[in-house]
């Protein structure tokens, strides 16, 4: 139990400086530039704000949009409005500090220690100005606004502010919005387990386990169905390792289920639903999905796999998005939608959502990308804005994840690692196999993560698996972006040293990497040498790895260099994604995607046959043989 403490003002004021430092260190996230904290009530009679429908999801949507009507005599062009979960967001709270156990996560600071007016401490889930879609709201006084709402576990309101977002006063806020089941199972992910006729299925909930069973309905379709339980996994604020994920940005992330679908056929279409069994016997069902089992490893046919990083989430309402912070992630995820039927697999490589210790932000992203990874295996990787914190065990000491330091990704997504916490892989689709390394934790030789990196790339039967795919979230290969060509390392620093000669030896077809937000496509390259002089179709063995960077889904995108080096073959400032085609043991094809229109802006083809991966190259095969 901590002691109140009402001064000295030397401590009130350390502690939040504190405070103040470690949220103000996490870039560009749009909720981190409310400062929240800062927040004063001065609640107007002459203002007001009022939104309707008060029950959304009705009909079993989860996701509605609202219309908001508000006015203010005292309007402001910097006034804005902010959507707060749960509705209750007005706090009393006072200081307590112990000196001993003290956190930041568990106070929120007033303005003076002997005053204790009610206090802001949460961050909205989104806002917007309340001059967005009314111009004249600054002469007029009033104004409305379509705000899109999803399913989040708990209730709505509304707040009009004025002041700005740096110095916020509240003048108003709006009754009471609630979805008709909060806590209803939403927003299914699939991924592929840890065998290749299995499939997981993860989701979010409002339910406990001890409020109910969560499961599985599902079967072959047009046959029997069967039940499958699930198991069920949170973390809690004492979870995450600093602000704001501690403080401002945290929002209960309900609880996350996830189940295993075992012995499926290959190829072969399943229908699904999630859902709980309360304990009063009822159920309560999504709607049905449906998806495709995977491959059998090294099975000829037709499969089409999507490869992209740092695409975050974008809200359709415009709200949230005044820098531009990530405009180009709902076109990626609209054509990746409009083309479903042929895709088989996505693969998304780091900085998922940049959330950056905003919770609620993982609810925005799973929604966003739901009618995608409820269909087709979503799998991820883990990137600097999933998992880096000073102190952590993170291979860099940065502020990027925001406080999660990585227990947001792993839980709300399934990937078959065997640590999920370090979050590196191999998972085999048909005549591919994908290693994923973990760009986050220490790669070099020696370690842990560089054993499991060459197992992989070991393992793999070339005859059965011809094509061979490396990926990770920071450049460990090529590319020639500003800041990297500034440090002169075309290259995160010591990204390739102990790689490429792995690479290189066990003759992996393409290195695909995110981290840097634009598109470039190499040479087959070893040793900044092109070992093939062509472009844009390669028979027979490519003698080195082409490396791709593919970062550039939807986050802001980054500027090249000047200079053009020789190994760079085709280069893109602008949003876009990559799909490989295999179309049989001997033919692959590669393209790169924009997301504004979905046509291929650059593309190339492997054709070659089994013996062509055999054959030695420079550093691929054994320096000593039997025979010598």
């Amino acid at each position: 139990m901590g002691t109140r403490v009402f001064g000295p003002m030397w401590l009130v004021i350390l502690l939040a400086l504190i405070c103040l430092k470690e949220v103000a260190s996490h870039g560009d996230q749009p909720l981190s530039k409310i400062l929240i904290h800062k927040a004063v009530f001065a609640l107007d009679d002459l203002a007001y704000i009022r939104a309707s429908p008060t029950v959304l999801g009705s009909s079993g949507q989860n996701s509605e949009w609202v219309t908001l009507d508000y006015g203010y005599a005292n309007s402001s062009t910097d006034d804005w409005i902010g959507v707060f979960s749960p509705a209750n967001f007005r706090v009393r709270i006072r200081l307590t500090v112990s000196l001993r156990t003290w956190k930041c996560a568990s106070i929120c600071l007033p303005e003076s220690p002997r005053t204790f007016p009610p206090l802001l401490c949460t961050a909205p889930i989104k806002f917007q100005h309340a001059n967005y879609s009314s111009p004249k709201y600054k002469d007029t006084g009033k104004g409305t606004l379509k705000l899109q709402i999803i399913n989040q576990r708990s209730n709505f309101s509304f707040a009009l502010f004025t002041g700005g977002i740096l110095n916020p006063k509240l003048v108003a806020v709006s009754n009471t919005i609630t979805f008709a089941n909060p806590k209803a199972p939403v927003y299914p992910r699939l991924a592929q387990g840890k065998l290749w006729n299995e499939m997981t299925v993860t989701w979010t909930s409002g339910y406990d386990i001890e409020e109910a069973e969560p499961l599985v309905e599902w079967g072959a379709k047009g046959r029997e169905r069967t039940q499958s339980y699930a198991g069920t996994l949170t973390f809690d604020r004492n979870s995450m390792c600093g602000a704001p994920a501690r403080t401002v940005g945290w929002r209960d992330p309900g609880f996350i289920h996830t189940s295993f679908l075992k012995e499926l056929r290959p190829n072969s279409l399943y229908t699904y639903r999630v859902g709980h069994r309360l304990f009063n016997g009822t159920y309560i069902w999504s709607q049905q999905y449906q998806f495709k089992a995977s491959p059998y490893p090294g099975q000829n046919s037709l499969q089409r796999v999507i490869i992209y990083g740092d695409m975050g989430k974008e809200e359709a309402d415009g709200s949230n998005e005044y820098n531009d912070f990530q405009k180009g992630s709902l076109n990626t995820t609209r054509q990746l939608i409009n083309d479903l039927e042929n895709i088989d697999i996505v693969f998304h490589i780091g900085d998922i959502c940049y959330a950056n210790g905003y919770l609620s932000q993982w609810d925005q992203f799973t929604s966003q990308v739901e009618p995608i990874a409820s269909t087709v295996p979503y799998m991820i990787a883990s990137g600097n804005h999933e998992r880096d914190w000073p102190g952590t065990g993170s291979f860099y000491g940065n502020f990027d994840s925001g406080g999660e330091c990585g227990v947001a990704a792993q839980t709300m997504f399934y990937t078959p690692a065997e640590n999920r916490a370090k979050f590196w892989y191999a998972t085999d689709y048909g005549m591919f196999r994908f290693c994923i390394a973990h760009t986050e934790e220490d790669w070099r030789e020696g370690t842990e993560q560089y054993k499991f990196i060459e197992h992989c790339l070991a393992s793999v039967d070339r005859q059965k698996q011809p094509w061979l795919i490396f990926l990770a979230h920071r450049v460990l290969g090529y590319s020639s972006c500003d800041y990297y060509v500034e440090e002169g390392s075309f290259q995160e620093p010591m990204g390739r040293e102990s790689l490429q000669k792995l690479w290189q030896k066990y003759k992996v077809d393409i290195a695909m990497f995110g981290h840097v937000h634009n598109y470039e496509r190499t040479c087959p390259i070893y040793e900044n040498i092109c070992t093939r002089e062509e472009t844009h179709f390669y028979k027979g063995a490519l003698n080195g790895t082409i490396h791709v960077v593919a970062g550039g889904a939807g986050a802001s995108l980054s500027e090249f260099a000047s200079i053009h080096p020789k190994w760079s073959i085709y280069r893109d400032y602008d949003y876009g994604f990559v799909k490989l085609t295999a179309f049989d043991h001997s033919n692959l094809l590669f393209e790169y995607k924009k997301s504004r229109d979905g046509k291929v802006y650059d593309a190339f083809r492997v054709s070659r046959d089994y013996r062509d991966i055999l054959a030695c190259t420079l550093d691929s095969c054994p320096t000593t043989t039997l025979a010598s």
